[in-house]
């Protein structure tokens, strides 16, 4: 594959053909993986996978993120783009509209996502 993904990982889609994450065996049973390529479930049946990755949605995407920096600050950012191939997150001027697009500092990530990209209310953050 060329996105790097393991063979045996099934992507699952919404109605719309939004992709919302994978399904890949686990064992005996399955285990759903979000489109940051994190787990949602684990060591469930193939219907609870996907009813998994259905309720987790992507809703959470569009919400400020925090990215711990090299110095140990934690960067305020927005996910810009995203793909088995890396992620690009810019900084966020605070919900501006200019937060997504130009003249904005972008960082490229790895994918799976890192450790150090969390929900900005994760990171003690309202």
């Amino acid at each position: 594959m060329s996105s790097g993904l393991p063979d045996d990982w099934i992507e699952h889609r919404r109605d719309d053909r939004e992709r919302l994450g994978w399904i890949t065996p686990d064992g005996d049973r399955y285990r759903a993986i979000d489109v940051l390529g994190r787990t949602v479930a684990s060591d469930s049946e193939w219907l609870d996978a996907e009813a998994a990755l259905e309720a987790h949605g992507l809703h959470w995407l569009a919400e400020p993120w925090s990215l711990t920096l090299d110095d140990g600050r934690q960067q305020r950012v927005r996910i810009s783009q995203l793909s088995p191939v890396g992620i690009t997150v810019v900084d966020d001027d605070w919900g501006a509209a200019s937060a997504v697009g130009s003249g904005m500092l972008e960082r490229r990530l790895p994918w799976p996502a890192p450790p150090e990209l969390t929900p900005w209310s994760e990171a003690g953050r309202e």
